[in-house]
C-alpha cells in the first residue's frame, strides 16, 4: 500500500545557525515534481542549496533526487528515504538551506535533511492511494432510481449529476468493485438503457 499527502506542508527546522525549510507538495507525475522544484527554487534563489526528490507512480516506481550542491549523499538521499520510509508517493519533496556559518559535517546533514523532511511529514493529512475507475453515462429518467439503487448497492459514488433531457452522471469506484459495476453498465448498454464510457484514475 502506497500512500499520499492531501496538502501542501512546509516545516523548518533551525540547526547550529542554518535554517532548513522543508516544503512538500502532491505531484502525479514527473513534470508536476519538476515544476514544483523549480517553484521553490525560485521562491528562495538566495538559498545556500535546494535540495530535492520525488517518488511518484502508482507503486512509487519513478524517483529521483539532488544533493544540489551539498556533499554527496547528505541531502537528497536522506530527503529520498525519508519519503520511502513513509510508503508514499505522487510526492515531491524541497528542501532549502540557509547555511548559518557553522559546519555540520556529514552525519549532521544527513539527519538534518532527513528531520525536516520527517517534520514536514508529520504535519501532513495523508490517505492510501487506491486506484478507482470513473465512469460517464447518460440516462433516461425512467431507468435513473433504479440505476441508482443498483449502484450504490455495489459500491459506487455519484460524483456529478445534470439533468437535462436526460440524466447525465459522473460515477466513480474503487477497483474491488470495478468489475461488477463495468459489467452491470455494460448490460445496460447492450439493452440500450444507457450509454457509457469508463476510464481510471
Amino acid at each position: 500500500m502506497f500512500y499520499i499527502i492531501k496538502n501542501d506542508i512546509t516545516e523548518e527546522i533551525k540547526i547550529r545557525r542554518s535554517l532548513f525549510i522543508a516544503s512538500l507538495r502532491r505531484t502525479d507525475n514527473i513534470e508536476a515534481a519538476k515544476d514544483f522544484i523549480s517553484e521553490i527554487s525560485k521562491i528562495h534563489k538566495n538559498a545556500t542549496h535546494n535540495c530535492w526528490g520525488y517518488i511518484v507512480g502508482e507503486k512509487g516506481e519513478t524517483a529521483h533526487f539532488s544533493d544540489a550542491g551539498e556533499p554527496a549523499g547528505t541531502a537528497g538521499k536522506p530527503i529520498f528515504n525519508t519519503l520511502r520510509k513513509h510508503e508514499l508517493t505522487n510526492i515531491a519533496a524541497v528542501v532549502t538551506r540557509y547555511y548559518g556559518g557553522v559546519k555540520l559535517g556529514i552525519r549532521g546533514l544527513i539527519d538534518a535533511y532527513s528531520q525536516v523532511v520527517e517534520n514536514a511529514i508529520g504535519s501532513a493529512t495523508i490517505q492510501a492511494l487506491i486506484k478507482s475507475y470513473q465512469y460517464q453515462l447518460s440516462v433516461g429518467y425512467d431507468q435513473f432510481e433504479q440505476l441508482k439503487y443498483n449502484l450504490t448497492k455495489m459500491n459506487a459514488v455519484i460524483l456529478d449529476a445534470k439533468f437535462t433531457a436526460n440524466v447525465s452522471l459522473k460515477i466513480s469506484a474503487e477497483e474491488y468493485a470495478h468489475a461488477e459495476v463495468f459489467s452491470y453498465l455494460c448490460e445496460l448498454q447492450k439493452k440500450g438503457a444507457i450509454k457509457f464510457r469508463a476510464s481510471d484514475s
